[in-house]
Order: C-alpha cells, then sequence, then structure tokens
C-alpha cells in the first residue's frame, strides 16, 4: 500500500508532540484540486473512520481512506530536510503528470 519513511515518521513524531497530539495519526488524503487535476492533504486525526486503512511504521500511525488508498497504492512518504527545501514528500508511482510546483498530480 503505502510505505513510510524513517525520516517521515520521525518528522510526524515530532509534528504531533510539538502539538499535544501524541496519541493522534496522520491522515493522508487525495482531493480534487491544483493545476493538475488532483493533490494530497495531510492532516492529523485522532481516530480513523471504519474504512480507512491504517499503516503503521516506526511507531507512528498513518490513516488512509479507501478512495485515496487507490491513487497512493505503491507510494512512499518521505520528509526532506536539504538546502533546496524541506517538507514531506510522496514519491507516487501512479502519477503520470505533475505541476511544476509539485502540489499536484494526474494520473
Amino acid at each position: 500500500m503505502l510505505t513510510v519513511t524513517e525520516s517521515a515518521a520521525e518528522k510526524i513524531q515530532t509534528l504531533l508532540e510539538r502539538e499535544g497530539r501524541d496519541d493522534f495519526g496522520l491522515r493522508m488524503r487525495v482531493v480534487g484540486g491544483g493545476c493538475s487535476g488532483l493533490q494530497y492533504k495531510l492532516e492529523f486525526e485522532e481516530t480513523p473512520n471504519d474504512d480507512t486503512n491504517v499503516i503503521e511504521s516506526y511507531g507512528v500511525r498513518v490513516f488512509i481512506d479507501m478512495k485515496s488508498a487507490l491513487y497512493l497504492a505503491g507510494s512512499e512518504l518521505d520528509y526532506d530536510d536539504g538546502l533546496m527545501g524541506q517538507g514531506f514528500k510522496i514519491n507516487n508511482p501512479n502519477a503520470k503528470n505533475q505541476c511544476g510546483c509539485g502540489e499536484s498530480f494526474s494520473v
């Protein structure tokens, strides 16, 4: 389904601790929008819904609904803290096109 790198898990854990939400997980969704048609949405959530896949990796939980799972199959969630910018990066083999800013994609 989706793999979470160790650096992404560490950043998720850091953000959860900073916000006092140690028992939350990261909700990862694919929604319509952006210049290429689809975009990723990440937010913290306390408990998953009934139709949610829960991925546990390196001590963090990632929640993915069934619809988003279709677009995220085989993807990797990573975190980059390099000189060219920092942030979560989603390496998605299903994305056929991506906009110039990297915020949206199409399949």
